[in-house]
C-alpha cells in the first residue's frame, strides 16, 4: 500500500487528526480511539503503532483542553501529600504517578504542610484546576468535620496511608499488624522494659501502629505504661526529643519501638551521645523500612511497608471511583524485617 505524502505545513500549524489518518492509512476514528487511550494490555496492533509512529514524526500533540470540554474529564488526578521529603512518602508518590501515566492520567501534586488549614488550600487549589479526583495522603483524626467542610460537590475522593473516619474509602498498610509484629519481635527477644515513641496522635498511622504494639504486650500480659509512651513529629528531630525523654529517665527502657524509621534515626543519635551500643544496651525497631536504615553502622529492625503498591492500589481505586463503581477499603500486608539492631 503507497501512504499519502507527507503533508507540507509551511505555516508551521500543527497536524490534525485527518493528515495523521490518511498518513498511516486507517479511519480518522480509529487515529482518534488510538491517539487518547493507554496501550492495551495485549498490546497495540500494527495499525495502532503506525498511527503512533506517524502521530510522533509529525509532531501532533493531543489538545487536552478540548477534550475535557467534550467529555468533562481532564484526564488529571490531585494529589494532597504533605511531608514528600520522607522517603516512604516519595516512594508511595512514585507509586501514584506511574500507574497514573499507564492510564493515561497526569497528576498534579500539591505537598502542603501537615496541617488542616494548608490541606484545605491545597484541596480547593486542585479542585479549582477540574481534576476528576483527589488522593488524600495526611487527614487528621477525627477528620469528618473537616471532609464535611469542603466545596467539593460530588469529586471522588480517597484517603491514602492514612484513614480518618469520615465516610472516604481508604487504600494503607496494616498498620495495626506492623505495631502487632515489633511488639511480638522484641518479646521474643526477650525484652520487658520496653518503651515506644508514639508520633503525632492526629495519624491514624500512629495510633494504628501503637495499638498493634500495646496488644502484643498485653498478650504477654505487660503493660506499656504512660511514662513509657512518648508523641512526637514524624522526622529525626522528633526522634532526638522523644529519645531524650526516654533515655535520659532513671529508668531507661531496654527497648524502643518508633513509628517511623526517621524517628528511629533520631533515636540511635541520642544514644550514640549517650554512649549506649545498639543492640547491647538498647534494643530499637522502626516502621516503613526506608531505604537507607539497612546501610546504617547498626541496621534497623523495622516494618516493611508496601509504600509503592499503596500509591499504586489507590490510584487504581480512584480511576474506579471516577467510573462510577464503588471501591472497598483495604489494608495492604506488612512483614517485620529483622536486622542487627534487635539481635541480643
Amino acid at each position: 500500500m503507497n501512504l499519502p505524502d507527507r503533508p507540507t505545513r509551511t505555516s508551521g500549524r500543527p497536524p490534525t487528526l485527518r493528515e495523521i489518518a490518511e498518513r498511516a492509512g486507517v479511519h480518522v476514528s480509529t487515529a482518534s480511539r488510538v491517539l487518547r487511550q493507554p496501550e492495551p494490555a495485549d498490546g497495540w496492533s500494527d495499525a495502532a503503532l503506525r498511527v503512533r509512529e506517524v502521530a510522533v514524526e509529525l509532531g501532533y500533540q493531543p489538545n487536552l483542553w478540548a477534550a475535557s470540554l467534550r467529555t468533562r474529564k481532564t484526564t488529571t488526578l490531585g494529589v494532597v501529600m504533605p511531608r514528600l521529603t520522607d522517603g516512604v512518602v516519595a516512594t508511595m508518590f512514585q507509586g501514584i504517578e506511574e500507574t497514573a501515566t499507564q492510564a493515561g492520567y497526569s497528576v498534579l501534586l500539591s505537598s502542603p504542610p501537615d496541617d488542616l488549614d494548608a490541606q484545605r488550600r491545597a484541596i480547593e487549589f486542585l479542585v479549582s484546576r477540574q481534576v476528576d479526583g483527589l488522593l488524600l495522603s495526611s487527614l487528621h483524626s477525627p477528620g469528618r468535620e473537616f471532609v464535611d467542610s469542603l466545596s467539593v460537590g460530588s469529586l471522588p475522593m480517597l484517603q491514602l496511608n492514612r484513614h480518618a473516619d469520615v465516610g472516604l474509602p481508604f487504600v494503607s498498610g496494616d498498620d495495626h499488624r506492623g505495631g502487632y509484629l515489633a511488639g511480638r519481635h522484641l518479646l521474643d527477644r526477650g525484652f520487658t522494659e520496653i518503651a515506644a515513641i508514639a508520633g503525632p496522635d492526629h495519624a491514624s498511622t500512629s495510633r494504628d501502629r501503637l495499638a498493634g504494639f500495646r496488644d502484643a504486650l498485653a498478650e504477654n500480659g505487660i503493660e506499656l505504661r504512660p511514662e513509657r509512651v512518648v508523641r512526637s513529629d514524624f522526622d529525626v528531630s522528633g526522634g532526638v526529643a522523644a529519645a531524650a525523654i526516654l533515655l535520659e529517665s532513671d529508668s531507661r527502657p531496654e527497648a524502643i519501638f518508633t513509628v517511623s524509621d526517621t524517628i528511629a534515626i533520631g533515636v540511635l543519635g541520642v544514644a550514640r551521645d549517650l554512649g549506649l551500643r545498639i543492640p547491647d544496651d538498647l534494643a530499637l525497631v522502626g516502621y516503613n523500612d526506608i531505604p537507607v536504615v539497612a546501610q546504617l553502622p547498626v541496621p534497623l529492625t523495622t516494618v516493611r511497608s508496601p509504600a509503592r503498591l499503596i500509591g499504586a492500589t489507590g490510584v487504581r481505586h480512584l480511576l474506579s471511583l471516577i467510573a462510577g463503581n464503588d471501591v472497598e477499603s483495604v489494608k495492604l500486608p506488612v512483614e517485620l524485617i529483622e536486622r542487627a539492631s534487635t539481635k541480643k
